[in-house]
């Protein structure tokens, strides 16, 4: 008899234990078909990205609606005043609106001017210098930097785990409540490298869909002729890393890339920014000394330094421009405004 009570109950703890497995099983299958899959759709016309930075972050409206509340959400910062957004504004093509620098923590401010965030997936390399290889680690400079944000990961991971919505978001992309830093740059990730901006004026004349003034064709045509080695179409950059021509800032030093490569032949070199929506992302260079594009015109035509050992060689006889030139310029630059972009209500602040 108490034979088969013993073999009765080591059967029902088997089948508890497949049982809860299966249970186990099931709620992971559950959660995969509860997210809502997204699709990054390239542009037509537009290139393949380089590498596939979604490989392995599966694109989901959960993880970009949670990547979205962490980008705007001060508790990434240590006082909670400086979220992604304080130097990454929408209307201004997520750059920094008429800063050269951006303000961080403790009164402090950054030493490069931020850049507007779009068409990341593009992009190889980021930062000024390219010292971040992947967005999903971006993040972590920030975050880190005593003068920007100044949080340890430690901080903001505790922050999130006492906020009482983070668990539910983080268990709807992710299918668990547990809260960790590989999801959080992931789904951060996911909501900033869905940020494309591709409906500019100048999208819409590539499509047939408008037509350019006589001053922005004329103004295209320059650039083509004399701009677009660098700044390529249909993302405007090449991706490259190029002296340009300025003298070095005396109170910051700052040689970019050969921050990062420690070689001589990188002295002075930046990457060559993106112009799509130069118009809303001034003042302009990686330390945001040009307040307007008439500025950047003027020093490509006339005040770029030809003595540096690392200039482009693109630029040794500068670029010569009439006024006529640069109007038109300004022009078609302005074309490249995308406000569909700037107000598209799935990258607002929830």
């Amino acid at each position: 008899m108490k034979l088969k009570i013993t073999i009765y109950l080591f059967a029902f703890v088997l089948l508890s234990i497949v049982l809860l497995e299966a249970c186990k099983k099931s709620d992971a299958t559950d959660n995969t078909s509860k997210t809502t899959p997204l699709t990054f759709t390239i542009p037509a016309g537009w290139p393949q990205p380089a590498t596939n930075i979604f490989a392995s972050n599966p694109l989901t409206e959960e993880g970009f609606q949670l990547g979205r509340k962490l980008f705007y959400d001060g508790k990434l910062s240590k006082d909670g005043n400086f979220p992604c957004a304080s130097c990454h504004q929408q209307f201004a093509a997520f750059a920094t609106f008429d800063h050269d620098f951006s303000h961080g923590f403790n009164n402090a401010f950054t030493t490069r001017n931020a850049p507007g965030l779009f068409n990341l997936a593009w992009m190889p390399l980021l930062h000024w210098d390219g010292g971040i290889n992947h967005i999903e680690v971006q993040p972590l400079a920030p975050i880190a930097a005593p003068n920007e944000m100044a949080e340890t990961i430690e901080n903001v991971l505790a922050k999130l785990r006492t906020d009482s919505n983070y668990p539910n978001l983080f268990k709807a992309a992710y299918g668990s409540t547990e809260i960790n830093s590989q999801k959080m740059l992931k789904a951060l990730a996911q909501f900033m490298g869905t940020m494309v901006s591709s409906n500019s004026k100048y999208d819409k004349v590539q499509r047939g869909e408008a037509t350019f003034t006589t001053a922005e064709q004329s103004g295209y045509t320059f650039f083509k002729s004399k701009c677009e080695a660098c700044h390529k179409e249909p993302l405007f950059t090449d991706n490259s890393f190029r002296n340009n021509g300025l003298a070095v800032n005396s109170f910051l030093n700052d040689f970019g890339r050969k921050r990062i490569t420690n070689l001589s032949s990188d002295s002075l070199k930046f990457k060559v920014p993106s112009l799509r929506n130069v118009e809303l992302t001034f003042p302009y260079m990686h330390d945001g000394r040009l307040y307007s594009m008439r500025d950047v015109l003027d020093h490509y035509s006339t005040n770029l330094i030809t003595t540096q050992p690392t200039l482009d060689p693109l630029l040794v006889s500068r670029i010569p421009m009439t006024t006529t030139d640069k109007n038109n310029m300004v022009a078609f630059l302005r074309t490249l405004t995308d406000t569909v972009f700037t107000k598209n209500p799935r990258f607002k602040q929830p």
